[in-house]
């Protein structure tokens, strides 16, 4: 299954606040807030949703097709994700922008404040997908997640137009784009993913109810947090599941892009909605045991080893011949 991960690509500066944002508000001055928070850390990580994800399917033994837009200084970059199995060759390079960055500072309650410079990821609007298709003998599925907002309205039209069957997931996109955007975004959608809070912001914004939402797309992916994950289906009982126990929580940060890298691989598997899923939790998780969204490993019989431990032995055995980790 040849499946193009379209997003943003960036550089992460990722800081920690050791207290809790909700102490320093006040709820009687927040038309006019203004402050600096002192942080007590500062990791630098490379990160981006659409190469997060495209990261995590290729520590699972996939060739995911990044499609997005960088500048000049991604070399480094590139060469890292080559190295673990992502296929670059559709990246468009700026000559004139940087390579796009996020700084997010993260509280001790795991609550974050985060900023995002563009640079070259407004360029990815000017990305077609059909040559992208045509280099590797078509495309199965093209999932359309935080982006440029043009460049995620053209890439879902031109899927719509070419009859590519995509997976939507505007997350740190939905704040900014109105409801007219939204609903182009999600329509006739094969996936739509979002976590708990942005599924309540995506009824909202775009008067859909959930029932509308389901009728509109063909499977909705919910991430819950620690309570795990649900997937819904128009006229049949949600699949729950249960979260993967962590060993210890560190840094939130790209642990929705590794439960897509998970998931999306279960699709590529052609196993079920069910195993997709908890393949989602389990490599969410190992992100969440560290600073930043790459900083994993993935071992097949460690990863094995975890799964079965959550979700039985019966499901361990079924991912088994499918895993080609890139780590032993």
């Amino acid at each position: 299954m040849r499946i193009a991960v379209t997003g943003s690509i960036a550089t992460d500066h990722l800081m920690t606040f050791p207290g809790s944002f909700g102490d320093q508000l006040i709820a009687e001055q927040l038309d006019r807030v203004s402050l600096s928070f002192l942080v007590d850390d500062l990791q630098i990580r490379r990160g981006g949703v659409a190469a997060n994800i495209s990261f995590g399917m290729g520590c699972l033994g996939l060739t995911p097709i990044l499609v997005g837009a960088v500048g000049s200084d991604f070399a480094d970059y590139r060469s890292w994700l080559e190295r673990h199995g992502v296929d670059c060759a559709s990246v468009h390079v700026s000559e004139v922008h940087h390579t796009a960055r996020f700084l997010c500072t993260t509280d001790e309650q795991h609550n974050q404040i985060a900023s995002f410079y563009t640079g070259a990821m407004a360029e990815a609007r000017l990305i077609e997908l059909q040559p992208v298709a045509d280099r590797v003998d078509g495309l199965d599925l093209v999932l359309i997640s935080p982006n440029d907002p043009d460049a995620m309205l053209r890439h879902t039209e031109e899927c719509r137009l070419r009859g590519i069957p995509f997976a939507a997931d505007c997350s740190q996109q939905l704040a900014r784009m109105g409801g007219e955007d939204i609903r182009a975004l999600i329509d006739g959608a094969a996936y739509l993913f979002t976590n708990d809070y942005e599924k309540a912001l995506v009824e909202q914004k775009t008067g859909w109810s959930d029932e509308e939402v389901l009728s509109r797309v063909s499977v909705r992916v919910t991430t819950l947090g620690p309570k795990g994950a649900r997937i819904d289906r128009k006229g049949e009982p949600s699949v729950n599941i249960p979260p993967t126990p962590e060993l210890g929580k560190v840094d939130p940060t790209g642990v929705g892009d590794a439960f897509r890298a998970g998931f999306l691989s279960g699709l590529s598997w052609g196993l079920s909605l069910e195993r997709c899923g908890q393949l989602g939790n389990l490599t969410a998780t190992h992100v969440l045991e560290h600073v930043g969204g790459q900083e994993y490993r993935l071992g097949k019989q460690g990863f094995l080893d975890r799964f079965a431990a959550s979700y039985g032995a019966d499901a361990a055995a079924e991912i088994e011949p499918r895993l080609r980790c890139l780590y032993p």
